[in-house]
């Protein structure tokens, strides 16, 4: 009996995130501002930013739902939608001449001529969401922290570093269909084996990014840093739930090397020439060679 109701509460969990991710993007879809999300993709086709809000409320509802603690529910919300908020604050003003700037770097040097851009004010807000969902994790988690106080300030600070990380690590897997989403799934999928909160906030954002995969791989809608941001951000969240200063530490030096990897080596690139990495980008898509 206890196999069975773990099992359907995961069901339940995956569930809540596919129903919420599918229902926010009808919802969405009948506003006005549906236009208003309209973009150009990689090869010109007309693709909608809505799969990103969706993506963002339907992996926060699961993961909250999921949750069996006020504050595992908090940093998962705080997570989830905080950086999907300032994701979507760059979706919508990034393309602005005031705004643009390429990659981090670009970012950062647009802050020393006294230009702050809508991406760092994203690196910004996910930074400072993820500072509060470590916090919160940490004190709902009950893990022994060596070092005293600096050493408990030490773990939450990698904890934090993960979350935004992760955030901003995803957007940079979004350049062509379903290539995040299947991200998502390939690192939640391991992680939602376990009961307890890094599985659930797991189930939750793979609830979300399989349901929200058809579309993508059709080339309707795509995330945005709206989407990628918040699924990054629950997939950080998820990690530091389960990670002990050590593994935080070594998960945010491989976070931070792929970033800044990806300003000089293009993954698109690295992955079209990798042929079991190809063909798992391209499985799905409606034309692979896009």
């Amino acid at each position: 009996m206890g196999f069975l109701s773990r099992n359907a509460r995961k069901l339940l969990i995956v569930g809540a995130g596919a129903v919420a991710a599918r229902a926010a993007m009808k919802a969405i879809s009948s506003t006005s501002a549906a236009s208003t999300l309209e973009r150009r993709n990689h090869h010109g086709g007309i693709v909608s930013l809505k799969e990103g809000p969706a993506a963002a409320i339907g992996a926060t509802t699961g993961a909250v739902i999921g949750a069996r603690r006020p504050s595992e529910a908090a940093a998962a919300a705080i997570a989830g939608l905080g950086s999907g908020a300032v994701g979507l604050y760059d979706d919508v003003v990034g393309a602005r001449p005031e705004h643009t700037a390429k990659g981090l770097r670009g970012h950062l040097l647009a802050l020393t001529e006294g230009r702050v851009t809508s991406g760092a004010l994203k690196v910004l807000g996910a930074g400072l969401s993820g500072l509060a969902a470590a916090a919160l994790i940490d004190a709902d988690g009950g893990r022994e922290v060596r070092g005293g106080k600096i050493g408990r300030v030490t773990h939450t600070m990698l904890g934090a570093g993960v979350i935004a990380g992760m955030a901003n690590l995803m957007n940079l897997f979004d350049l062509r269909p379903g290539r995040a989403l299947k991200v998502a799934t390939a690192v939640t999928g391991p992680l939602s084996g376990r009961d307890d909160a890094s599985g659930r906030i797991a189930l939750g954002t793979m609830g979300a990014a399989s349901a929200l995969l058809p579309e993508d791989l059709s080339e309707e809608t795509m995330l945005g840093d709206c989407g990628a941001n918040a699924l990054g951000a629950l997939m950080g969240l998820s990690l530091a739930a389960r990670s002990g200063p050590v593994v935080r530490g070594a998960l945010l030096a491989g976070i931070t090397a792929l970033t800044l990897t990806s300003e000089k080596v293009s993954f698109t690139q690295v992955i079209a020439d990798t042929p079991v990495l190809r063909h798992l980008d391209e499985f799905g898509r409606k034309s692979p060679n896009r």
